[in-house]
């Protein structure tokens, strides 16, 4: 059952999360924020983490992006350099922890619909490549065209593009025998998922990564985009 005060509590913890306080700030700064005004910390932190494991933040997101623009999906990726706290951390897969050129980092794959709104996030290790991820970024999507850059030119993303009814609007590779054909037109669009990565990094708890576990950096990243479909 519901204990006294709890309705009030979470309609509060919504309030302070959408009012972004929670993203430009540290974690700990985020807790210590939390109990000045709500209590325990622990008790905040519980409460987060027990709306993240029953997908409440993904659901929140997805409620408010169902009105996209398919008309093209554009993807990319952006590397999130991890706290320097987080590198004694175990369990780097698990946690999609990894060791790129910029040192010790995760990498956030995002897809957006045509007017630059974002409509679907991944997490992965920062040494991951951009390729692997195309397809669960396009799963379920029907767009007339795929805008990336030449990090997705592989046969299978193109294939994967072709069998969802898409066309392909990505640049060969210079070491490919036979290049595709690509409508750079087009392809200037793509500057909408830049944009869209700029503007999201301009949160402190996305452009830098303070959260162990994914699921609670992805949670913040999910919310964090509400507020560009809300706005």
């Amino acid at each position: 059952c519901k204990r006294k005060g709890d309705s009030h509590l979470q309609r509060k913890v919504v309030t302070e999360v959408f009012g972004g306080r929670t993203l430009d700030i540290s974690h700990r700064r985020a807790m210590a924020v939390f109990a000045a005004e709500y209590g325990n910390w622990n008790s905040v932190y519980k409460r987060f983490t027990r709306w993240t494991s029953l997908g409440i933040w993904r659901r929140m997101f997805h409620h408010f992006s169902r009105d996209i623009d398919t008309e093209w999906l554009m993807i990319d990726s952006t590397i999130v350099r991890a706290h320097a706290a987080l590198q004694a951390q175990k369990g780097g897969k698990m946690a999609s922890f990894g060791r790129s050129s910029g040192g010790f980092s995760s990498k956030i794959h995002v897809a957006v619909d045509a007017l630059g709104n974002p409509i679907d996030f991944l997490l992965s290790g920062g040494e991951s490549a951009d390729n692997p991820h195309a397809s669960r970024l396009l799963w379920n999507r029907k767009p007339d065209a795929v805008l990336a850059d030449r990090g997705y030119d592989a046969d299978n993303t193109l294939e994967y593009v072709k069998n969802i009814g898409a066309v392909a609007v990505i640049p060969p590779k210079k070491n490919r025998l036979n290049p595709q054909a690509c409508d750079y037109t087009l392809y200037k669009e793509r500057h909408h998922v830049e944009d869209y990565i700029g503007t999201l990094k301009y949160f402190r708890r996305i452009f830098s990564r303070y959260d162990k576990y994914a699921s609670h950096f992805l949670a913040f990243i999910h919310y964090a985009a509400t507020i560009k479909w809300l706005k």
